[in-house]
């Protein structure tokens, strides 16, 4: 792993993260995590000011050593116990049905199998427990999604492993998942990099 990827990134993503779209989103789905909370993708922390006192404990996993450096000094002061992991979403050290809360916010689109991953969510949420989400992904427009396909090798170069043409709604439900609230939207910024999804499954 280069430069790049281990230093200079972790840092682009923390500052590209940090804008007030991507904060309001945030401040509308992390407040209904609650008891034993997994957050995938955890990356540099961001969405810790935004859980409540109805989280018993959170563990945070990342494949990035710096960004979960940044998460650590983020996580200070948490008013519940909070572990951080380094390693993949594919292969979760948890048992089953042993999650209450699952959060991804930006991850999805980054991780090697996200079809896997999503499995491995599904595998340790309990019967009743939610899985909340903000993705960005596949438009629905035939021209954004032909500029998505065609900028796709090159953005996932650069932006660590960052694939802007995924379909974030059919990868949860073909994981097992059923999809109880889902708003589509696009956030400021050019349209092939902000077609998000954010909702909730079971």
């Amino acid at each position: 792993m280069g430069l790049y990827s281990r230093v200079v990134l972790p840092r682009l993503i923390d500052l590209v993260m940090r804008n007030k779209e991507a904060a309001q989103r945030r401040a509308r789905i992390i407040p209904g995590a609650i008891g034993a909370v997994l957050e995938v993708g955890v990356g540099s922390g961001l969405n810790l000011p935004f859980y409540t006192k109805q989280v018993r404990q959170l563990c945070g996993i990342d494949p990035s050593a710096e960004l979960l450096k940044m998460a650590r000094a983020r996580s200070l002061g948490a008013p519940f116990p909070v572990e951080l992991v380094q390693r993949s979403a594919e292969e979760l050290p948890f048992g089953d049905a042993t999650v209450d809360t699952v959060v991804v916010t930006w991850t999805l689109c980054s991780i090697p199998d996200p079809a896997r991953a999503l499995r491995e969510m599904r595998r340790v949420l309990r019967p009743a427990g939610r899985l909340f989400f903000v993705e960005h992904g596949l438009s629905p427009d035939a021209r954004v999604r032909a500029w998505q396909e065609r900028i796709n090798p090159f953005w996932k170069r650069l932006a660590g492993g960052c694939n802007v043409n995924r379909k974030i709604d059919d990868l949860i439900r073909s994981a097992g998942f059923e999809i109880g609230e889902l708003q589509t939207e696009y956030l400021p910024g050019p349209r092939p990099m902000t077609y998000t999804y954010e909702g909730s499954a079971r």
